[in-house]
């Protein structure tokens, strides 16, 4: 019976780190567990110090909704030293393979239709939005969706994407081919230059991406 729990609280934990911040209802409907259940594997996730509850990214629209939503449950950084090692060695293994095929471009080309990928569901979140800051923001908010944590901080001459978690850092490391690519793609959603100034997988706390924009200057955030 304890195995049996161990393996699930394993489940709860990894589905966070592979999927972003998730509230207790909806780890209960993905992995078909009882809301008592689920209560009880994050409580004891939460005491290991492998999971924190926060509070949600609220959008406007949310904020101005009615009632207090529920707290999500983000992976710590104990949690992904546990969690993380196993699956990026898997990934770095199958990327070093890639790379050893003669004659070909596999690490390239999975790193573009990586970016490709983003570019297509960034464009469905982004619609039909023309305000850059807008565009900026849904692309925040995506990313947020994503399990990257993201933020943004704005400036005189533009804005400041930061993402402070990176569920392919330890690939990125080794791969940088994965982190061209996909600031290529923001370039691409947001139809304008954009510049990486750094990244967790070189070594800094966060990714920073910055988005010059003329309308910067006293926008929100």
């Amino acid at each position: 019976m304890k195995k049996t729990e161990d393996k699930t609280r394993d489940l709860v934990a990894r589905t966070i780190l592979e999927n972003g911040p998730q509230s207790a209802a909806d780890l209960a409907m993905r992995l078909n567990l009882t809301p008592a259940g689920i209560r009880r594997h994050l409580d004891l996730l939460v005491e290991a110090g492998l999971l924190e509850a926060r509070e949600p990214y609220r959008t406007a629209a949310s904020i101005r909704g009615r009632g207090r939503p529920s707290k999500v449950f983000v992976i710590t950084d104990l949690g992904r030293e546990k969690f993380e090692h196993s699956y990026d060695d898997l990934a770095a293994s199958a990327m070093r393979f890639m790379s050893t095929v003669v004659g070909s471009n596999l690490v390239k080309e999975f790193a573009l239709a990586r970016a490709t990928d983003i570019e297509r569901r960034v464009d469905k979140a982004i619609g039909k939005l023309r305000d850059q800051n807008q565009k900026i923001e849904a692309l925040s908010e995506f990313l947020i969706e994503e399990g990257f944590a993201a933020t943004t901080k704005y400036n005189e001459v533009g804005v400041e994407l930061c993402q402070h978690h990176c569920p392919i850092a330890h690939v990125a490391s080794e791969f940088p081919e994965l982190c061209e690519a996909e600031t290529n793609a923001f370039s691409k959603v947001l139809g304008t230059h954009v510049q990486r100034l750094a990244t967790i997988a070189d070594g800094a706390g966060i990714c920073t991406t910055f988005i010059p924009t003329t309308t910067a200057k006293g926008a929100r955030k």
